[in-house]
């Protein structure tokens, strides 16, 4: 890789020359590169994966762009070299995370983050025989990190099941038992 500065043969140049070099601009510098082709090796299961991912992430990132709102939210967030685009398709490849879950007398407190945003978290109660006894949103708290949902019980040998979402819709569960 080869990066090019002052030169105005290749200045308005891009693409492919024979099948050797690529010429391409990142960053507002232009870089010369080897050509590189198919792998020649079968993708394996987590490629796959990750392609399947990527492929539904960059589907996500047209689709929201087209919303003039949060396409400025995520412009507001690109660095150097990024893109509106760019931040969406990040955003929706990654889930949230649900960091802790711990209780203040009659309150579930979350704590779920995400790169972004977190959208919702929302919080079910389930007794020992897993019915659910009740649900609802939990509301965020003033650092935008913690979300409180007030439980009407904590039955014993039930569960709590808090499930965090982020703007894409990617979702993260997680439970914990109650004694």
């Amino acid at each position: 890789m080869a990066l090019v500065k002052d030169n105005l043969l290749l200045h308005a140049v891009r693409g492919t020359l024979g099948n050797q070099f690529t010429i391409y601009e990142r960053n507002d510098q232009i870089i010369i590169a080897k050509k590189r082709g198919p792998s020649k090796n079968k993708p394996t299961k987590k490629q796959l994966e990750a392609r399947y991912k990527m492929k539904v992430a960059a589907a996500y990132a047209k689709a929201i762009l087209l919303d003039p709102e949060i396409k400025a939210y995520y412009k507001s967030l690109a660095g150097p070299g990024q893109n509106a685009y760019n931040m969406a398709v990040k955003d929706a490849y990654k889930s949230p995370e649900v960091q802790n879950i711990r209780f203040e007398d009659d309150t579930v407190v979350v704590t779920a983050k995400d790169e972004f945003r977190v959208a919702e978290v929302t919080v079910r109660v389930l007794d020992a025989d897993g019915e659910i006894l009740e649900r609802g949103a939990a509301v965020v708290g003033r650092n935008g990190v913690d979300w409180y949902y007030k439980v009407a019980s904590r039955p014993p040998g039930g569960k709590i099941i808090v499930v965090a979402v982020d703007l894409p819709g990617n979702e993260t569960v997680r439970e914990v038992k109650l004694e």
